[in-house]
C-alpha cells in the first residue's frame, strides 16, 4: 500500500483509539488487572453459582437488550435489565448499535448491576466489512484472495476491527476458512478459495489484522475462524450436508488452514460447523474440539456453535434424545457457547438436567465457562468495559479506509481472456454499449452493510471516462417474464450495440442465486443471460464480458466466442470504480483466480491440487479446466528465466532457497504474481500432483527485470504418513514456478536426504 495510506491508517488506529477508563473497584482478585489472566479466571469461576455459569454460555439477541430500528439498535432498552438480571449473560448478537452509547449503556448495567459485574461480549458479522450501517465494505473474501496480496488483507482486517470496536463490538464472526471444493455451495464467495496454502496465509493475515497488536486495545476484536471443520465440500454442494472424508485428507488440507490461523494468527475464537464429519456432528466431535484444537494446537479461546447447530444434533442428526442430552454431548466434546439453539429458560433447564443426571460433568461446564471468561479478560472488558463515544466519528468510513477498499478491488480483478488486446478500451473507441441489469447493480456481496451500496459499473464508467467516451446502457432482459417485454428489452440492447464501437456485457449471478442458503444444482448462466450474450455477439461488434459473481461459473460458450473476459467477483463499495479503471486501462489487472473454473458440474469436485488418479477423463467433454487456479492475464507480458534451487540437497529439517528472474517484455508497467508449486515425487502416501507453497507480487516497468526469491521451509514439505505422523520423508521434490497452476515457466528440483 502507498505510504500515504499507511500513514493515514496509523492515525486512525492509534491516535484516535481510546477507551473510557474509569477504574473499577478492586474487591476480589479477579478484579485486579495486575494478576495473570488464568488466576483471574480461576478466582471468578470459584465465586460463580451454577446459574451464573450457565448464563455465560448463552447468547442473547439485540432486541432483548435494545430498541431496534430494523437491523440496528437505535437506543438502550430497559428490557436489558430483565435479560441481564443479576446473574449476567454471555453475549449479545444482532445488535449493530447506531451509536457507542447503546453498547456502553448495556455494558454499564451488566458491570454495575449484576452480582459479579461480568461484562457482556458483543458479537457481530464482519466478513468483508463491519455489517453495521455506514461501514467500509471491502471486496468479498474470494476477491481479496484473488489479489494474492496478504498485506492488503491485513489492512482490511485492521480497518474492520477499528470500526467494530468503536461501536463497542468486541468479536467478529469470521474469517471463513473453509476450502470450497464444490462451487455449487452458495457460500463460496465468503472463502479465500480452494487452495490450503492461499487460504491459510490470507486467513492468518485477516486474523492478525482483526486482533491487532493486543486484543485489549480499542482497535482490536476477537477473530473467530469458521466453519470448523471440513465444511467446504458438502455432499452435492448443499450447505449443512454431510462430509465424508478420512483423517489424512482432512488434516492435510482442511484442518491445515485452521491450524495456521491458530498457531500463526493467534485466533481466539472458533465456530463449530453445522455439518457432520465422518458420521459425527462437528459440535459433538471431541476429537475435533478437544484432541486436535486444544491439545494439539494449543487453542486458548472459546468455541461457538453455528446458529442452531447444537439443536441440529437433536432435530436433524438424531444423535441426541432431548435438549439435555444435546447440551451434555456438545459441552463434553468441547463446545462453549450456544448460538440461538434453545430459548434461554430451556437452555438453563437442559444444562441443569445434564448436570443432575451426570451426563455432563461439572468439570466440563467449568472448562466451557473458563474459556468464555478468559477471552473477556483478554479483551480488556473487565478493566475497560466502556468505549470512548467520540471515537466513532474519527475512525468510521474514512477516506483512507475507502482507498484501501479501492486498492483491494483493483487488485482482486482477474483478466481471464483478452484476444487481440481488445482491452483496455483504446483511443479508437469513442462509444461503449454497456449491457445487462448487473451493470447497474450496487450489490456489495453477502454479509455486508445492509443499506450499503457500491458504485454500479455503468455509473463508474461514465464517471471515469468523462467526455472521452459516449456510454449507453440497456438491460437486455427484465424481471418481467412476458415474451413481449423480454423481446423488447433484448431488441433495445442489440440496437444500442449496433450504434457503439464496443459492447461491455455484464453477466453472472443475480442476488437470488448466490450466498448462504443459495446452493445451485448447475453453474451455467441463466437462459436470459445466454440469450442476451448470443444476440450481442451476433452483431459482430467487439464484446467484452465482465463477470459479476460469487463462485466459478461454467461459461463454455462465452469462453469460446467472446474475445475478452474480466472476472470481478463482488468487489464491495468501490467495485464499479475498480472495474472501470481496468476496462479503461487506468489500472493494469494483476489478479489471479483463487479457484478453478470447471467446464461442467459433471467434473466436480475439480481442484488443481488433486491426486494423480483424479484425472476427470470423460468421453463427452474436454478433461481440462476452463480456467485454471492461479490464472490471470495482464495488459503486458512477463518472461521467466534463471531458476536456481539451493542447496540441491537438504536434511530432513532443512530449507531451500529458490530464485527466479522475471522480466516485463511488454509496453506498459504491470504486476505479476509469481507462483511456486512443488511435487513430492515418491512418498509413502499419495500426494497432490502439485501444491502451492509460495507466491510473490512483483511490479515492473517495460523492459525491467527483477528477482523473486522464495524460502521453502521443511514444514511445507511435511505429509501425514501411513502411521498418521506428520513427517518429512527423504526423496526428490520437483520445483515448479510460473504464472498459474498450469502455466509453469521454470522447473527444477532438490533432494531431501
Amino acid at each position: 500500500m502507498k505510504k500515504k495510506y499507511a500513514g493515514a491508517l496509523a492515525i486512525l488506529i492509534t491516535a484516535f483509539c481510546s477507551f473510557e477508563s474509569p477504574k473499577p473497584l478492586v474487591k476480589y482478585p479477579y478484579q485486579n488487572a495486575a494478576l495473570p489472566v488464568e488466576k483471574r479466571v480461576a478466582d471468578l469461576l470459584g465465586r460463580m453459582t451454577t446459574a451464573e455459569k450457565i448464563r455465560q454460555l448463552d447468547m442473547y439477541h439485540g432486541h432483548e437488550v435494545a430498541n431496534m430500528q430494523g437491523h440496528e439498535a437505535a437506543s438502550y432498552s430497559d428490557s436489558a435489565k430483565i435479560s441481564i438480571g443479576t446473574e449476567g449473560i454471555g453475549s449479545v448478537h444482532d445488535l449493530y448499535p447506531l451509536t457507542t452509547e447503546v453498547t456502553n449503556q448495556i455494558q454499564r448495567y451488566a458491570v454495575e448491576h449484576t452480582r459479579l459485574g461480568i461484562p457482556v461480549l458483543f458479537i457481530e458479522e464482519g466478513l468483508h466489512g463491519y455489517e453495521g450501517l455506514g461501514s467500509t465494505t471491502f471486496p468479498v473474501p474470494m476477491a481479496l484472495a484473488g489479489a494474492w496480496d496478504t498485506t492488503l488483507v491485513h489492512q482490511a482486517g485492521r480497518i474492520i476491527a477499528t470500526e467494530m470496536r468503536a461501536h463497542g463490538v468486541a468479536m467478529v464472526l469470521g474469517p471463513v476458512l473453509c476450502l470450497p471444493r464444490d462451487p455449487r455451495w452458495g457460500r463460496v464467495e465468503e472463502t479465500y478459495g480452494e487452495d490450503p496454502y492461499l487460504a491459510a496465509v490470507n486467513g492468518v493475515a485477516m486474523v492478525k489484522g482483526l486482533q491487532g497488536s493486543k486484543l485489549s486495545n480499542p482497535d482490536a476484536v476477537l477473530a473467530e475462524p469458521k466453519h470448523f471443520a471440513v465444511h467446504g465440500i458438502p455432499e452435492a454442494g448443499s450447505n449443512m450436508a454431510p462430509v465424508n472424508m478420512g483423517e489424512r485428507e482432512a488434516r492435510s488440507s482442511f484442518l491445515y488452514v485452521f491450524e495456521k490461523a491458530i498457531k500463526e494468527g493467534g485466533a481466539l475464537g472458533m465456530m463449530a460447523a453445522y455439518s457432520e464429519l465422518d458420521g459425527i456432528p462437528c459440535v459433538d466431535n471431541q476429537w475435533l474440539l478437544k484432541d486436535v484444537l486444544r491439545k494439539e494446537w494449543g487453542f486458548k479461546g472459546f468455541v461457538l456453535s453455528d446458529l442452531g447447530a447444537i439443536k441440529m444434533s437433536l432435530i436433524n442428526h438424531h444423535v441426541a434424545a432431548n435438549p439435555a442430552d444435546a447440551m451434555a454431548q456438545t459441552l463434553t466434546a468441547g463446545l462453549d457457547m450456544q448460538f440461538y439453539d434453545f430459548p434461554h429458560d430451556e437452555f438453563m433447564t437442559a444444562v441443569n438436567k445434564a448436570l443432575t443426571s451426570k451426563q455432563l460433568a461439572v468439570g466440563d461446564l467449568n472448562r466451557a465457562v473458563a474459556d468464555v471468561l478468559r477471552v473477556k479478560f483478554m479483551l480488556g472488558l473487565f478493566d475497560h468495559p466502556y468505549i470512548d463515544e467520540t471515537l466513532l466519528k474519527k475512525v468510521y468510513h474514512t477516506d483512507a479506509s475507502r482507498q484501501v477498499a479501492l486498492k483491494a478491488a483493483q487488485e482482486g480483478i482477474s483478466l481471464l481472456k483478452n484476444d487481440n488486446s481488445l482491452l483496455p478500451l483504446g483511443a479508437g473507441v469513442h462509444s461503449v454499449a454497456v449491457i445487462g441489469p448487473l451493470a447497474a447493480s450496487t450489490y456489495l456481496g453477502g454479509y455486508a452493510n445492509k443499506d450499503g451500496k457500491g458504485v454500479a459499473i455503468v455509473d463508474a464508467l461514465r464517471q471515469k471516462a468523462g467526455n472521452d467516451l459516449k456510454i449507453g446502457y440497456e438491460e437486455g432482459y427484465t424481471a418481467d417474464t412476458s415474451a413481449a417485454k423480454q423481446n423488447e428489452s433484448l431488441l433495445k440492447a442489440v440496437n444500442l450495440v449496433n450504434t457503439a464501437d464496443v459492447a461491455v456485457v455484464v453477466l453472472g449471478e443475480d442476488i437470488g442465486e448466490v450466498g448462504e442458503g443459495k446452493d445451485r444444482s448447475n453453474l451455467e448462466l441463466n437462459q436470459k443471460q445466454l440469450r442476451l450474450i448470443e444476440a450481442v455477439q451476433k452483431t459482430g461488434k467487439p464484446v467484452a464480458v465482465v463477470l459479476f459473481n460469487g463462485r466459478p461459473l461454467c461459461i463454455n460458450w462465452v469462453a469460446k466466442k467472446i474475445p475478452a473476459i474480466v472476472e470481478s467477483w463482488f468487489l464491495g463499495e468501490t467495485g464499479g470504480l475498480a472495474i472501470a479503471d481496468v476496462l479503461l486501462g487506468k489500472v493494469n489487472p494483476s489478479g489471479k483466480l483463487p479457484m478453478t473454473f470447471p467446464r461442467s458440474v459433471g467434473q466436480l469436485p475439480y481442484y488443481y491440487d488433486h491426486k494423480p488418479t483424479s484425472r476427470h477423463v470423460y468421453v463427452d467433454q474436454d478433461t481440462s479446466a476452463l480456467f485454471p487456479f492461479g490464472h490471470g492475464l495482464s495488459y503486458t507480458s512477463f518472461q521467466y528465466s534463471g531458476l536456481t534451487v539451493t542447496p540441491a540437497r537438504i536434511p530432513l529439517n532443512g530449507s531451500v532457497t529458490i530464485n527466479v528472474t522475471v522480466k516485463n517484455t511488454g509496453k506498459v508497467e504491470g504486476t505479476e504474481v509469481v507462483q511456486l508449486y512443488i511435487r513430492d515425487v515418491i512418498a509413502s502416501v499419495t500426494t497432490p500432483v502439485k501444491s502451492l507453497k509460495g507466491f510473490k507480487r512483483i511490479s515492473l516497468k517495460p523492459g525491467e527485470s527483477g528477482k523473486v526469491q522464495f524460502k521453502l521451509n521443511h514444514e511445507e514439505l511435511m505429509i501425514w504418513n501411513r502411521q498418521m505422523k506428520q513427517v518429512v520423508e527423504p526423496g526428490e521434490f520437483k520445483v515448479l514456478v510460473g504464472s498459474s497452476s498450469e502455466d509453469i515457466r521454470q522447473k527444477g528440483s532438490f533432494w531431501v536426504r
